[in-house]
């Protein structure tokens, strides 16, 4: 079977970091046919880096090509709508960066839409597949930790000087899904959906840890920082998803799980990420490696408390296991690793976090 040929809009972070890499990484299951880059500079030019590729100066133009089979969509949130739905439309495979969309609504729209022209429509959410939270969802499905009663998953840095105007990413300015629950909440709170499923309740604070001086540096989108509190009342359950740009600490805290059988602590983020931007390759011995281990603490058969160390599996699994797991959904050998609807329960969640946040109180999930 021929890979298949992939397009990608946009040459960000997002593309160099978070796709590309991964899409070279399986030759045999797809092949980088093309990137759609509209402004090239010196020094940022996508032809001078894959000068073998096709390239376009516009997604419009990149859709109409008949042999582009795959589009993965790398460019701002407010364009995400607009370019999945007409690649769908012309009859390419979509897998969107995160945020999908900003709405519920929207993302169950591109759902329909793909299904109508018998499409796969994917979203990012490549967290699922960091080495720490599979080895907590390991804990937690194996019933290691018991009943679970409350969780912290966080996402914080010590990031405290407000960026310039000229700086600012779609993250710090105003816009159509931006702010930091949109950037780094809708990683965790899909895990959270993940592990958890929908909550019974939201209460959400959405606030600015730096202070903003100049328009447009991230003073008016939807907070730099967040808490917001999932209340799973069925299950006596209280998940809190966090991220803060004033967090100053040698180690930032990951993960803190609370079970009736026992509890677990990890500290560090995955470490793939930092490790493709210092300029890792995928294929690296050493890639995805996990170095931090997480602490599991239960009772030992004194009926005393017993500490011991969680590493992640060897060799680990990467993102690399997203894009297998793409491939086989789009040969019809596998299931869709992350679907529109999956997308849009999470994005239903944050847009409650706006308004319990806006209202001041705790908001009710309808189902």
């Amino acid at each position: 079977m021929a890979p298949i040929k992939t397009a990608v809009i946009g040459y960000g972070m997002s593309a160099k970091i978070f796709h590309l890499p991964f899409l070279q990484a399986l030759p045999e299951q797809f092949q980088v046919y093309g990137i759609v880059q509209r402004t090239p500079k010196p020094g940022d030019d996508a032809r001078q880096d894959y000068p073998k590729l096709k390239y376009w100066s516009s997604a419009d133009e990149m859709i109409k090509d008949s042999e582009v089979e795959l589009v993965v969509v790398t460019s701002v949130p407010g364009a995400h709508y607009e370019q999945t739905k007409n690649a769908l439309e012309a009859g390419k495979h979509v897998l969107c960066e995160k945020p999908l969309v900003a709405t519920a609504k929207e993302a169950l729209e591109l759902d329909q839409i793909a299904k109508k022209n018998d499409r796969v429509l994917t979203v990012y959410q490549n967290r699922r597949w960091d080495s720490d939270f599979l080895s907590l969802r390991k804990l937690i499905d194996d019933g290691t930790l018991g009943r679970i009663v409350e969780i912290d998953t966080r996402f914080d840095r010590w990031r405290v000087e407000a960026p310039t105007a000229s700086a600012a990413t779609w993250k710090f300015q105003q816009g159509v899904a931006s702010g930091a629950v949109y950037d780094l909440g809708v990683h965790l709170l899909d895990q959270l959906v993940v592990l958890f499923g929908m909550p019974d309740q939201v209460t959400a604070f959405l606030v600015n840890h730096r202070q903003y001086t100049e328009k447009g540096t991230g003073g008016e989108t939807g907070g730099d920082s967040f808490t917001c509190h999932l209340h799973y009342d069925s299950k006596g359950l209280t998940a809190t998803a966090k991220a803060s740009v004033a967090s100053l600490h040698t180690e930032q805290m990951r993960y803190w799980v609370r079970g009736d059988k026992g509890s677990y602590i990890k500290h560090n983020l995955d470490t793939q990420e930092d490790q493709l931007k210092a300029g890792a390759k995928v294929s690296d011995a050493d890639f995805g490696v996990d170095k931090t281990v997480g602490v599991l603490t239960t009772l030992g058969a004194d009926g005393k408390p017993t500490k011991s160390n969680v590493s992640a599996g060897s060799p680990p699994v990467t993102y690399v296991e997203f894009y297998k797991l793409l491939h086989a959904a789009l040969v019809g050998k596998g299931e869709n690793p992350v679907t529109a609807e999956q997308a849009a329960k999470v994005l239903k969640i944050i847009e409650l976090a706006k308004q319990s946040s806006a209202e001041g109180r705790t908001v009710k999930v309808e189902s």
